[in-house]
């Protein structure tokens, strides 16, 4: 059985020299030549493991031997490699900004939900009264303040539009899912062009202010996982075929059971149980995780 190594880096600062890719083929086994998908920027390599290997094993053993060189590895099975459905989490991951901690700013507290935003992420405390909690800090906000925050803090990550753009050239389904609010979720969606969005409702009370509640039930962790399967279901798509993408502990349930889950600079507890992380690309990494090469790619 064949594996795939893929070495990628960060395509503002190539790493990828002859003398790391010769490192990484001889500690695999029957390593064939290096496939390049973008020179000094991403490249495969095809081999074939023992019959005990398994994939985050060989993961791990790649990242030790690229150890100090600022390079991720994506190891996995080359079927079904390419994938027909793509569910991201939003904040931190296709933005670089938690929306709720914008809005926090909003009402001088932003170093305080910061903080229960940032546990909550790590896994430290559980999503849902967490995040009850720092809504009912926003009570009263004019929701005027969301289309501020929208207009002049929120930031696509950089690699979003063209990984969205390019897979939905190729057929791909998208679909961003957010533990965070769809006031935000449709204003992103449509900025990085995802098909379809789904989020978390805020309250609006007639005045047009916050009433510091959210519907329930809260889309958190198990909303995700729903999200992916719902989605596959529908489209008739397997899991194997599915990819997604996250940073925090809520994302845990959907990057389990997808065919590609990917932690993208993500917290402790993502980055240990998924099947890929990226910690120094940006997110055109999971093109190149798909095998997509640098003149595949969809600009938007």
């Amino acid at each position: 059985m064949t594996y795939v190594a893929t070495l990628i880096c960060n395509p503002d600062t190539p790493a990828l020299t002859d003398a790391l890719i010769r490192r990484v083929r001889r500690s695999l086994y029957a390593a064939q030549d290096v496939q390049w998908l973008a020179p000094a920027v991403a490249a495969d390599i095809i081999f074939a493991p023992g019959e005990d290997s398994d994939q985050r094993g060989l993961s791990d053993l790649l990242r030790t031997v690229i150890a100090g060189e600022p390079v991720d590895v994506v190891v996995q099975r080359p079927a079904h490699r390419r994938k027909a459905l793509f569910v991201a989490d939003m904040d931190s991951t296709i933005i670089g900004q938690e929306c709720i901690d914008e809005l926090a700013d909003f009402v001088g507290l932003r170093e305080h939900v910061a903080a229960i935003t940032e546990r909550a992420m790590r896994g430290e405390i559980a999503f849902e009264p967490a995040l009850r909690e720092r809504v009912a800090l926003l009570k009263g906000l004019p929701t005027t303040v969301i289309d501020t925050v929208i207009a002049d803090r929120i930031t696509a990550t950089p690699g979003a539009r063209t990984l969205v753009a390019t897979m939905r050239a190729h057929g791909t389904r998208t679909c961003l899912v957010s533990g965070g609010f769809t006031l935000f979720t449709q204003a992103v969606a449509r900025m990085v062009g995802f098909d379809e969005n789904r989020g978390n409702t805020l309250a609006v009370a007639p005045d047009s202010t916050l009433t510091g509640t959210v519907t329930e039930p809260i889309l958190g962790r198990e909303g995700k996982l729903a999200t992916l399967l719902d989605l596959a279901g529908r489209l008739g798509i397997s899991l194997e075929r599915t990819m997604s993408a996250g940073d925090g502990a809520n994302d845990l349930a959907m990057i389990a059971a997808s065919g590609l889950g990917v932690a993208y600079h993500a917290k402790p507890a993502l980055a240990a149980a998924a099947h890929a992380r990226i910690d120094h690309a940006d997110l055109t990494a999971l093109l190149y995780a798909q095998g997509y090469r640098r003149d595949e790619f969809v600009e938007a």
